[in-house]
């Protein structure tokens, strides 16, 4: 199995995925062992000395002018973790939860925060053994760390709290009894530097680089479907008219749907068709996907910066240098979670209006509502009802919650970024999205089964097979709750885009690199 270095090698949002799934081992290597010595070195040698140094002998935001006496050091780091547990709300999933101890630990590797080793390799049996801890998702306004929900996710550190282990919710302290665990020593700084932090935030937006790229990549063979199913043309995909205006999402994706229809026959049955241009959301793919993915491509390049950073406060250079910073301010996520939800919501809103155009009945040889015999059929109406619904919600949840502070820790924290909100709603949008998606899918493949006996090009023949693999042609109405289900879960697996992908190879976009890597 591949190792990854903690505080070494380079964290990116796949990897990082990787780790959380078993795929990619996390490791302390001897350089990061290092590392991590000889910044808890630095640790106790201040402690030992007589300089007043920010969360090592002093209390806490407005606390900090008050010196603690060597001998109550330790318990501080108790009491934090206790006290800033504080948490409400629905636990995250199990994977946001994991994804924060992995982010965690590759920040404090780096050896700038006084952790001990032994506290890393309890946090690493924990990501190896699947022992998650259980966080609630409301509580952090993602200012001086995400102190809230770092607290709960390292209470069991100390055997408080508890975990999700082999499938069963329990408290620590049934957890040590099955394991022969004990809790652990903390030393000075240490639940300072466990809570202090952007993890909570960074893993979010980890999800939501992951999810949202599945939902761009999907939302182009369902946009080329749907283009074949409403007979309309390629030419807004042409190299030429891109380059005029040579976005890279833009260029992208016209790419990707100009490669879809390659070798379409239903494409060149209307080439000399009256039509002088189809409506926008057919037109105007590549503008809007390809926002939504330079969109994206932003929040992943800001988030690779993230995942290597060292958001801790204070930072220990040396016992001699130790600087109280901003570093776990959480501004520099929460603006570019806050774009990309709005991506997400433009993608859904496009997806719709393209649902509703499917259903007019307009265009020759689609019957009204996707179905011949409507009247005591309904045909494929409501669904379009949910996307809507679902559209409509996205756009309430796109006000910024960057936009918003509110001052905490007595006046000592004055702006806050609200990151975690951001997260959260960016991954509550993209839910929406896939729903929308899945209904547009159901939408296009119906629509699609009019065209025949004509063919469309290999690659979307192939992932149209593949929905009626699932997913009968309709002739009648049923519960179309069934479908949209069904329609989720293949968006889910991520199946059409390596049938896409497959059909297609050999013809890479020039922007591949950037926005199919992550």
């Amino acid at each position: 199995m591949e190792n990854f270095s903690y505080g070494i090698d380079l964290l990116s949002a796949e990897k990082a995925l990787r780790i959380a799934k078993g795929e990619i081992k996390g490791i302390l290597s001897e350089a990061s062992i290092k590392q991590i010595k000889d910044s808890t070195q630095a640790v106790e040698e201040i402690v030992a000395g007589n300089d007043t140094v920010y969360g090592i002998n002093t209390g806490f935001g407005p606390l900090c002018t008050t010196k603690i006496s060597a001998k109550d050091t330790k318990e501080l780091q108790y009491n934090i973790l206790k006290s800033h547990s504080v948490g409400v709300g629905k636990p995250i999933e199990n994977t946001i939860a994991k994804l924060m101890m992995i982010l965690k630990v590759h920040s404090l590797a780096q050896g700038f925060s006084g952790i001990q080793l032994s506290t890393l390799e309890r946090i690493i049996w924990h990501i190896d053994h699947d022992a998650i801890p259980i966080v609630p998702e409301q509580g952090s306004v993602g200012a001086s760390g995400d102190l809230a929900p770092l607290a709960h996710l390292f209470l069991p550190l100390i055997g408080l709290g508890e975990v999700v282990f082999e499938g069963e919710r329990i408290a620590t302290e049934k957890l040590f009894e099955k394991t022969g665990l004990d809790s652990i020593a903390l030393g000075p700084k240490e639940g300072l530097a466990l809570i202090n932090g952007t993890q909570f935030i960074a893993a979010h937006a980890v999800m939501v680089v992951d999810k949202l790229h599945n939902c761009l990549s999907h939302a182009d063979i369902i946009g080329a479907m749907m283009i074949e199913a409403l007979m309309g043309s390629a030419k807004p995909f042409t190299p030429k008219l891109h380059e005029i205006r040579p976005y890279k999402g833009n260029q992208h994706v016209a790419h990707r749907v100009r490669t879809f229809l390659e070798g379409s026959e239903i494409l060149n049955s209307h080439i000399n068709c009256e039509r002088v241009q189809d409506p926008y959301s057919l037109r105007c793919i590549p503008q809007v996907h390809g926002t939504s993915r330079n969109a994206w491509l932003h929040l992943k390049e800001l988030l690779e910066v993230e995942l290597n950073s060292v958001t801790d406060n204070p930072i220990i250079l040396s016992a001699e240098e130790t600087i109280s910073g901003g570093n776990f301010h959480g501004q520099p996520m929460a603006l570019p979670l806050d774009y990309a939800a709005l991506a997400a919501s433009e993608i859904g809103n496009i997806s719709d209006r393209r649902i509703y155009l499917s259903l007019e009945g307009k265009v020759e040889g689609l019957p009204t509502l996707l179905m011949n015999d409507t009247g005591i059929n309904s045909g494929f109406m409501l669904p379009q009802y949910t996307s809507a619904a679902l559209a409509s919600e996205n756009k309430s949840l796109c006000f910024p919650a960057s936009a918003d502070s509110i001052p905490t820790s007595l006046g000592q924290e004055d702006h806050v970024s609200m990151g975690s909100i951001s997260g959260r709603k960016a991954l509550q949008i993209i839910g929406n999205l896939e729903q929308i998606l899945a209904i547009e899918l159901l939408c296009a493949a119906q629509a699609f089964d009019f065209r025949k006996p004509l063919k469309s090009s290999p690659a979307l023949e192939a992932c149209h097979a593949y929905v009626r693999t699932k997913i009968d042609h309709a002739a009648a109405d049923r519960v179309f709750a069934d479908d949209i289900q069904k329609a989720h879960a293949i968006i889910c697996e991520r199946k059409l885009s390596v049938i896409a992908k497959a059909e297609t190879e050999g013809s890479v976009s020039p922007f591949e690199t950037e926005f199919e890597q992550y």
